[in-house]
């Protein structure tokens, strides 16, 4: 098994992105079959569980309440409405469900509510997995308790690059949340958006915060950039797919045992695309129609998809 590494230095990650693409590639797929089975993909679904209305100004995101993008704010949803979302999601082969909210931050009334939600997701036999914003070690502990099994908390980007997506929080908040979640033994999925406007550079600072954690995050999703109508990066130029497919790669040989997620961004990804990705090390996806409010390739597309490539959705990550 691959050595596990936490002193990455840029000079170091840079080297990786210089590689020639084919030599990165096979390095990648290399440590990728050393820790899992290459012909494996994890599958999550994941459920908007509070619409909009967020006071954050993610320059990206269409739950702002600091842009129009036409979104219907909504409530934070009924148990039974999330019962009911799990064990259709379960039907469907998934085996980890998550829920998100956009929250800043929950506060002790709110986590209440998301912690019977959890328990019902449970009791279905699955895996649970929230993001909720930042939380407070109280209430990560509070998490922990309730049998919470991940939570989602992405740094987004580049701590160089942070205030130019997002000036409503700094991103050592970002850090301190993670903190909090491993301190209370949570797994912790965290990870990026690429397309954001950032430089390669960039990428490998971002992939170095995250590979230099005193624990690598378990999960780690890789999201390209849905351009959404309204907010301030409606027009950002997304990145090739060749310099995606890298970001996945190198994120593979940083972090050997976590799983990487092909996350937002699929249904703008050729199926030669997401075949790359999976060789270079992603073996997690989103499976359902939706992503908290972008759309998601079908169910139907991505079993051929997994189909012609001989892979499984297997139960546990």
């Amino acid at each position: 098994m691959s050595e596990l590494k936490h002193d990455w230095t840029l000079a170091e990650i840079n080297q990786l992105f210089d590689l020639p693409f084919n030599d990165l590639l096979f390095k990648a797929h290399s440590i990728h079959r050393e820790n899992f089975d290459p012909n494996k993909v994890q599958v999550s679904s994941l459920l908007n569980i509070k619409t909009g209305a967020c006071p954050e100004d993610c320059s990206y995101c269409s739950q702002s309440s600091k842009y129009d993008s036409g979104l219907e704010r909504e409530k934070l949803m009924q148990i039974q409405q999330v019962k009911e979302a799990a064990k259709k999601a379960k039907d469907l082969g998934s085996e980890r469900f998550c829920m998100g909210a956009a929250w800043r931050n929950p506060t002790d009334k709110s986590l209440d509510v998301v912690i019977d939600m959890i328990k019902e997701v449970k009791d279905l036999g699955m895996e649970s997995c929230v993001t909720l914003g930042m939380l407070s070690e109280p209430q990560a502990k509070k998490l922990k308790e309730a049998g919470l099994d991940y939570y989602n908390h992405n740094i987004d980007t580049s701590k160089e690059h942070y205030s130019n997506v997002i000036t409503t929080r700094e991103f050592q908040d970002r850090l301190d949340t993670i903190d909090h979640v491993q301190q209370a033994g949570i797994n912790v999925c965290s990870g990026g958006i690429l397309g954001l406007g950032e430089t390669v550079e960039d990428r490998a600072s971002m992939l170095q915060t995250l590979a230099n954690m005193d624990q690598h995050p378990n999960s780690v999703p890789m999201n390209l950039l849905v351009p959404v109508p309204g907010t301030p990066f409606e027009t950002m130029e997304r990145p090739s797919d060749i310099d995606f497919i890298r970001s996945i790669a190198v994120a593979r040989i940083l972090m050997p045992q976590s799983v990487v997620r092909l996350s937002a961004g699929r249904t703008d990804m050729s199926e030669t695309m997401q075949a790359s990705c999976f060789f270079a090390g992603a073996n997690s996806v989103f499976y359902g129609d939706e992503l908290l409010t972008t759309p998601n390739v079908t169910q139907s597309r991505d079993e051929a998809l997994f189909k012609g490539l001989g892979i499984n959705m297997h139960q546990h990550a």
